[in-house]
């Protein structure tokens, strides 16, 4: 009798833009982990052919022997079929407000990892609710945002804890977008694929979702932290980034550092870090125009006529930066992202009941190919990460923030050996008076 479970790594929703590169880069990555079984699902077989050809063709070696299996999300039977031939899915199927929740359920169900690429806190933090108890009684793990939403952010967040070597109270977040120089003219296209930009207007659409989730996710309050951490709507000529201007930046990853911190806590008994998260702009007229198409996304995802407008037409509302086709490969290739953490707090842990922080220190995490190539390299070495070091990660399974599953894992060394630079650039302590030490700043 063959082995039902006889697939390492298997990527669901082959066929689709992200799913592409994450075929892509699992071929790439299976021999240099030992030689890992992998195959790719999806409703129709001759897309997953065509992808494997595609695959054969950019890697040069012959795939076509790769197992194929037909799943569809709206065919329960299907799913279970599909969780029950692998050890880890790899769920590229997306919006996940809608069809995240039946793989989910089918891989617990099954005794199978999951992990997904979502950018929807809804999703996420509904799966926890409902599911968490269900996956650890399993041993399965289920874990979301494991691409450019959230990893660096997430994991980064951990990285500039562990280096703090004192009390961290809170993190500023910068995210910097550039362009790598090319001695031909590089065609940029779009910035994000239609995929991406549909997860978010749903995002915003039910935004208010989110407090009713956590009200019976979050039982146990947080400490009051003191001193608090204050949202500028933007910060002018910030010396970190040496940016212009620095505007908050309303992504998922904030949400997503949040619950890790929060599980250390309650885990672990550790100070959760403050967060907020800043994007930065190089002049006024770009934050201008932010402001207005911000604005205007706002206004339209609340209303069922503006939710369609924004999907029917996504170079019109957000200026040509999100299309059907994505970004070219090469435009991916030619682009980097550099997230800076400037964390603040304590030089020494028993100081943060009573004096005001006396200690900074600040990392970065950098790469290329933010959109889609990170995210495929990171979404498949959280999976090799699963399969390898299970030991390492908290209990038997659980539905988890990327940074609360993997931060004893080696993911971060694994990301550094394939060109994702995490450094520390200073850090600096600035003596306080003792006699400021009565009681905290507020």
């Amino acid at each position: 009798m063959a082995d039902l479970r006889s697939i390492d790594i298997l990527v669901f929703g082959a066929t689709g833009y992200t799913g592409q590169y994450v075929v892509n880069e699992l071929a790439k990555l299976a021999k240099e982990y030992g030689s890992l079984t992998w195959g790719i699902a999806g409703r129709n077989k001759d897309k997953l052919q065509g992808v494997l050809r595609k695959t054969s063709e950019k890697t040069g070696e012959d795939w076509s022997h790769v197992p194929l299996v037909i799943a569809d999300v709206k065919d329960p039977e299907s799913l279970k079929a599909m969780t029950s031939r692998t050890k880890v899915l790899v769920n590229c199927c997306g919006p996940y407000r809608f069809l995240g929740e039946a793989v989910v359920k089918a891989c617990i169900e099954s005794g199978t990892h999951h992990l997904d690429i979502s950018t929807e806190p809804q999703y996420m933090e509904l799966m926890q609710l409902k599911y968490n108890k269900a996956a650890e009684e399993k041993g399965v793990y289920v874990i979301s945002a494991c691409g450019f939403a959230s990893i660096p952010t997430d994991l980064g967040t951990v990285y500039l804890q562990k280096n703090f070597e004192g009390g961290m109270n809170s993190a500023e977040i910068f995210l910097r977008i550039g362009t790598i120089p090319s001695e031909k003219k590089i065609k940029r296209g779009a910035l994000a694929h239609f995929g991406t930009w549909e997860s978010v207007v749903y995002w915003f659409a039910h935004w208010y979702e989110l407090w009713r989730i956590r009200s019976k996710l979050n039982k146990q309050k947080l400490p009051a932290l003191r001193p608090k951490l204050i949202q500028w709507p933007f910060i002018l000529n910030n010396e970190i980034v040496k940016g212009p201007w620095c505007l908050t930046f309303w992504s998922v990853d904030k949400s997503v550092i949040e619950r890790s911190q929060r599980h250390f806590f309650e885990k672990n008994e550790q100070r959760p870090a403050q967060i907020n998260t800043y994007f930065v702009v190089s002049n006024f007229l770009i934050v201008i125009g932010l402001f207005i198409l911000g604005l205007v996304f706002l206004l339209m995802s609340q209303c069922c006529l503006g939710r369609k407008l924004l999907l029917k037409y996504p170079k019109v509302f957000t200026c040509g930066f999100v299309s059907h086709e994505g970004p070219t490969e090469e435009a991916e290739e030619h682009t980097s992202a550099t997230f800076t953490f400037r964390g603040k707090g304590w030089s020494e842990k028993d100081m943060a009941s009573s004096c005001p922080p006396d200690k900074t220190v600040i990392t970065n995490v950098a790469f290329k190919s933010p959109g889609y190539g990170f995210t495929a390299l990171s979404l498949i070495l959280c999976s090799i990460m699963t399969l390898k070091e299970s030991e390492n990660m908290p209990g038997r399974g659980g539905v988890l923030p990327p940074a609360a599953a993997f931060r004893k894992t080696s993911l971060i060394e694994q990301l550094m050996q394939h060109d994702v630079k995490f450094e520390v650039t200073s850090s600096e302590v600035v003596p306080v008076k003792r006699s400021c030490c009565l009681s905290m700043c507020v």
